[in-house]
């Protein structure tokens, strides 16, 4: 443990959707809705104004129509977030050369590897305030809320305490004290399942976690998660912060209470966690060209099953369905019981690709499948709501709504204040899509765990 708060972790706020309301006036201050648009899509992130609604993250996209009806739902435009995020990681990089991100909105600064000496709390909130101000003026109004610790776990607990839009600084020797009474769903690493296993404990806060037997934690959660687990409860977390960290794959896993053993009870979880992943990918910024598919049976044989393409993709589609396809191609072992289902993405690219010369080999891939042009960006190829387009008379606009072959428009941008509404067919020949352009630098490197 650092003797010193001398960690930093910036989260941008609600950011797709900021980035949104940014660049489309008429959409500030209004709910707005980021995601897949399709049947299974999910919720990326809604704005402060949609979650009012009871919407957030991760939320089937169907559920947040119901709670949401007139908000604006919009498919993403990761060229914009990317070039957001990139002004953000430089500006993170003046203050040390040991930054970390998590994903384009999120990322760890060591300052001490910075050269920071003065550690009090008013140099750190004077550090933290005007990093927030460089943070907006640079991204032309986007908010970021700032945590201050001793460990990647108390700055990242103290940017969610800061949201939105504020400064938490943690001075050393408090930590303890302060995580006592909150859920163990804020330590990392503690999802869904292992939350299930504590509770089954008994143990809901960390204060009861502190309580537990190291016996009864190993016996439950294995000996390397008990130990984990342990330290993080007296907030003993000596993780370093990297610049050089290599992101490999992306991947969600379910364990189950009791073992399934028919397709019908599998196929829901992994549409479901396909759509996440899905989601993960986009907002890391890359694109996949290997979806996998884990079973572990009830007597822990684990078999893999991977399938890459001749593209990488970052669609809610096309990984649902591959892989609900690989789901089938071992629909034999079914009768063995299943206890633990992940999906998994993984050859990752900052490009989404229409066609590839070579395949790389992947673990147990024993076929491939072309993507054409259509599915290599979210599933199809015609406007999508959100998108930038610009028409030869009007101008620039973005996609207000699309359907029986016509295409609505919202002619405003960032700096011009709330538009008109104009409505075209899709084949118009004056109208034509205006995607970002990202420079090909690729300073942000934005990361993510393999979960």
């Amino acid at each position: 443990m650092r003797a010193e708060a001398s960690i930093l972790h910036l989260d941008l706020d609600a950011f797709f959707a900021a980035v949104e309301q940014r660049d489309k006036p008429s959409l500030r201050g209004k709910p707005v809705i980021v995601g897949g648009i399709s049947g299974r899509g999910v919720v990326s992130t809604a704005s402060y104004e949609a979650r009012k609604f009871g919407v957030h993250s991760a939320m089937p996209m169907h559920e947040a129509r119901r709670l949401a009806p007139n908000a604006a739902f919009l498919s993403g435009r990761f060229g914009a977030y990317r070039v957001a995020s990139r002004q953000v990681m430089g500006i993170l990089r003046t203050l040390s050369p040991l930054v970390e991100p998590m994903s384009l909105d999120e990322a760890f600064v060591d300052l001490a590897a910075g050269g920071f000496t003065d550690f009090s709390i008013g140099a750190l909130t004077k550090l933290g305030e005007d990093l927030r101000t460089q943070v907006r003026q640079a991204t032309g109004g986007l908010t970021a809320s700032v945590g201050v610790g001793t460990s990647k776990f108390i700055a990242k607990l103290a940017s969610e305490e800061a949201k939105p839009n504020g400064l938490v600084i943690v001075p050393a020797g408090t930590e303890a004290d302060r995580i006592m009474f909150l859920n163990v769903r804020a330590i990392p690493g503690v999802g869904p399942a292992t939350a299930e296993r504590l509770q089954r404990l008994g143990i809901h806060t960390v204060a009861e976690l502190r309580e537990a037997t190291a016996n009864e934690l190993r016996r439950e959660l294995g000996p390397s998660t008990a130990e984990w687990l342990t330290a993080l409860a007296y907030a003993q977390d000596d993780r370093s912060v990297s610049s050089s960290r290599e992101v490999k794959s992306i991947s969600l896993e379910d364990t189950f209470a009791i073992d399934y053993t028919h397709l019908e009870d599998l196929e829901p979880v992994t549409a479901r966690d396909a759509v996440l992943v899905a989601g993960r990918l986009r907002k890391a910024g890359f694109f996949a060209r290997t979806i996998t598919l884990k079973l572990k049976l009830a007597d822990f044989t684990t078999h893999t099953r991977s399938r890459t393409l001749l593209g990488a993709v970052d669609s809610d589609e096309t990984i649902t369905e591959v892989a609900l396809s690989l789901l089938h191609d071992q629909k034999h072992l079914l009768g063995k019981g299943i206890r633990l289902l992940g999906v998994g993405v993984s050859g990752f690219t900052n490009e989404a690709q229409e066609a590839l010369f070579e395949i790389s080999a992947a673990r147990n891939d024993e076929s491939q499948v072309e993507v054409s042009p259509a599915t290599v960006r979210h599933g199809w190829s015609g406007y999508r709501p959100g998108d930038d387009v610009t028409h030869d008379e009007y101008g620039p606009g973005w996609v207000w709504g699309t359907g029986l072959d016509l295409v609505t428009v919202r002619f405003e941008t960032a700096h011009t204040g709330p538009g008109p509404i104009r409505t075209f067919s899709v084949d118009d020949p004056q109208l034509h899509s205006t995607p970002v352009t990202v420079p090909e630098d690729d300073s942000s490197g934005p990361g993510w765990l393999d979960e």
